[in-house]
């Protein structure tokens, strides 16, 4: 339910040519409460009109859009976030903006859910939000430089020095995550070089870049400010070892730099020749001269036998490790359960690895020394059995932190499920569990030859389905628990 406050704030943005005229009399601490109904509600003109003369130095969307639960759609969309960029040109572009006393200098655009499974169908997508930002970028430095000709032009004419000096430009950082791709790589490179000295500054917190050349990817990255980035998510890029290493050495100014996402980055360590083993040494030594990070992202990579290597460089514990479908040896869990990074880790992602035979033992022993600490942790795709499982148990509920768990894509039977539920409702922090469909609730019966298969989601028996997926209902009613996700 909107509050009062809420409640007026949309009656008054509901009609724009009202509000234009009284601007100038409205208090300033109104100001955030008419921007974030005008948002709600797609008022475009309204927005531009408040982003145009925002009376103070940063407009925040993290703080406007997500603070009051209710008050606002969590997913911008795509006609409001335009007309807040709208608007910064226009205040930009307005002498008389400046001299209405507004100091607008920071537009934080971070903190916009961008998921695929969270956004509307109107929302605005992450990589559109970066195009649209460049664009404007490149368009008001050139509106910039042809001002600055003709002013150039009109002192030549006066008989004054062409080089005389002009006014300062204004100008307004702009904090976004940014998302690239081979698309939109010429767009984004022009707009950081044109940000440079120019009136619209992009300053990145997150990057991820997708399917970008080497070369791309080091251009782009020696074009970012250092200051404030705290993510580089590269994926699908193909580097490998001489392109990782022909890339990081870019990322060492990054000094705030805490996430680096190296998913698929064709690492396979079961093929070194000599000089790949050289480039090994090397990639593990550049790893540890980022002195921020606290997370790490390997996955699709083979690693077998190499984290030590990899990790041992690293001085700073580690709270994220993601081996995602790394080919892990058993030494590589018994090395990680004794390492420094155990001690703060709070994700794990050992998904794709196989726990059911050899990595069942040091994986227990891993799960027992990170128990104190863990909040998320990822086994999907794991080959875990119900005796497997069985016998994990006993360490997982020792996780009392723990918060989500993933278990999806592992041939676990209703009654497997069902152990599982009455063991993990001990613990009072485990807001989610991802589990898969029981094998016996199959149409095919498993033991009649039939393999089972996740993928296989039209064999399965809905009539069984339901009555399982009740029967957990119940289950966890009766531990006051709410129901798990399937």
């Amino acid at each position: 339910m909107l509050s009062l406050v809420c409640l007026c704030a949309q009656k008054v943005v509901s009609d724009h040519a009202s509000l234009r005229r009284a601007l100038d009399s409205i208090p300033r601490e109104l100001y955030p409460q008419l921007f974030t109904a005008a948002f709600r509600d797609r008022k475009t003109l309204v927005l531009q009109d408040l982003v145009q003369r925002w009376p103070f130095s940063v407009l925040s969307f993290q703080e406007l859009l997500q603070g009051d639960p209710g008050q606002l759609h969590p997913n911008p969309s795509r006609v409001s976030t335009q007309s807040v960029i709208l608007g910064v040109m226009d205040y930009l572009g307005d002498a008389k903006s400046r001299e209405r006393g507004c100091r607008l200098r920071l537009l934080d655009m971070t903190g916009a859910q961008d998921t695929v499974l969270e956004q509307g169908p109107d929302a605005m997508s992450l990589w559109s939000r970066t195009v649209t930002l460049a664009k404007a970028c490149i368009d008001l430095s050139k509106r910039c430089r042809d001002e600055a000709t003709q002013a150039a032009k009109r002192r030549r004419g006066h008989g004054d020095s062409p080089l005389a000096p002009s006014t300062p430009i204004d100008f307004v950082e702009v904090k976004t995550d940014l998302f690239v791709n081979s698309t939109s790589y010429s767009v984004l490179r022009e707009a950081l070089q044109a940000s440079t000295h120019g009136p619209l500054r992009l300053r990145c917190r997150d990057l991820r870049a997708e399917e970008l050349s080497l070369r791309s990817t080091v251009g782009l990255l020696e074009l970012l400010n250092p200051a404030g980035v705290r993510q580089i998510d590269l994926r699908f890029n193909n580097l490998g070892l001489d392109g990782l290493n022909a890339i990081l050495p870019a990322m060492v100014k990054f000094g705030t730099l805490r996430s680096l996402k190296l998913p698929y980055s064709n690492i396979d360590v079961r093929r070194l020749t000599p000089d790949m083993e050289d480039a090994m040494g090397k990639f593990a030594a550049l790893i540890g001269r980022l002195r921020s990070l606290k997370e790490l992202n390997l996955g699709s990579s083979r690693l077998s036998g190499r984290l030590r290597q990899l990790l041992g460089s690293i001085e700073e514990p580690l709270e994220c490790l993601e081996l995602a479908f790394c080919f892990l040896l058993p030494a590589d869990l018994y090395y990680l359960s004794r390492s420094p990074h155990i001690s703060n880790l709070k994700k794990l992602d050992l998904s794709g690895n196989n726990l059911s035979e050899l990595l069942l033992p040091p994986f227990q022993q891993l799960l027992s020394t990170v128990s104190s600490s863990l909040l998320y942790l990822d086994i999907m795709e794991c080959k875990l059995s119900d005796s497997a499982l069985s016998s994990v148990l006993p360490t997982l509920c020792c996780c009392t932190r723990l918060r989500y768990l993933g278990l999806f894509w592992n041939p676990l039977s209703s009654q497997g499920l069902r152990t599982l539920v009455q063991n993990c409702v001990r613990l009072r922090e485990l807001q989610l569990v991802v589990y898969p469909y029981p094998t016996d609730c199959y149409g095919d019966d498993p033991d009649r030859g039939t393999p089972y298969s996740p993928l296989l989601d039209n064999a399965i028996d809905q009539e069984k389905l339901t009555q399982f997926s009740a029967e957990l209902q119940e289950m966890l009613v009766w531990a006051e628990r709410t129901p798990a996700a399937s």
